[in-house]
């Protein structure tokens, strides 16, 4: 009688065992967090973007330019006698960045640098949609600012397709930058790349953006 009273009894806490097993197993919930625009996105769709097509007449709303991407090119020369340089220079292109950075390689020797081919001399980030807008708000607002005896930036760095290359040459300029942690002062150029056919109309997009342009004119 005995064992037929204990019997039901450890069916149950194996039952229970056995729930509280598959309990433990089930993933937690994901907590998705809202999507909060990129500030200048939602201007260029809100502002800009209106503004332009009246400007210049587009007759239809894919005619507006827009920007396509940024490309971050940090090229390290001394890497070839020192990788430690490049090392720093890929840590601090992905925190200016908030991206991954590809490594750039020699595709030819040249003897005179001490230079071979398919050696690491460079890094470089590729920014599009959402990181891109962020990146060219941060860079507007809080690493420009900072550049010493800053006077706005040249409006001749146009390659005559619609896309503007700045040359930087400290990323120390980057808030996001631990200066304490720096050892090497390192350059870099910026390209931006836009829809636009004509340099006008890329100076335009930019400048709508709060580029801060020397000149708002191209001859």
């Amino acid at each position: 009688m005995a064992k037929e009273q204990k019997q039901p009894k450890e069916q149950k806490e194996a039952k229970e065992k056995k729930v509280k097993a598959v309990e433990e197993k089930k993933p937690e919930p994901k907590v998705v967090e809202p999507k909060i625009p990129a500030r200048l996105k939602e201007k260029y769709q809100k502002e800009i973007l209106p503004k332009l097509r009246e400007q210049f007449a587009y007759k239809s709303i894919m005619e507006v330019p827009k920007l396509h991407k940024i490309v971050i090119n940090m090229g390290v020369g001394q890497a070839a006698s020192d990788a430690k340089i490049l090392d720093e220079a890929i840590r601090d292109l992905e925190t200016i960045s908030g991206q991954k950075a590809s490594v750039r390689i020699a595709k030819k020797a040249i003897s005179n640098f001490k230079l071979r081919e398919g050696m690491k001399i460079g890094a470089k980030v590729t920014l599009r949609k959402e990181m891109m807008y962020e990146f060219l708000d941060r860079f507007i607002s809080l690493a420009l600012p900072r550049v010493r005896d800053f006077r706005g930036v040249p409006d001749k760095s146009f390659d005559g397709r619609g896309n503007y290359t700045l040359g930087l040459k400290e990323q120390i300029i980057f808030p996001e930058i631990n200066v304490d942690k720096v050892t090497k002062i390192l350059g870099m150029d910026i390209t931006f790349v836009t829809t636009a056919k004509t340099d006008k109309e890329a100076l335009e997009l930019l400048t709508a953006f709060g580029m801060p342009f020397r000149k708002k004119e191209i001859n």
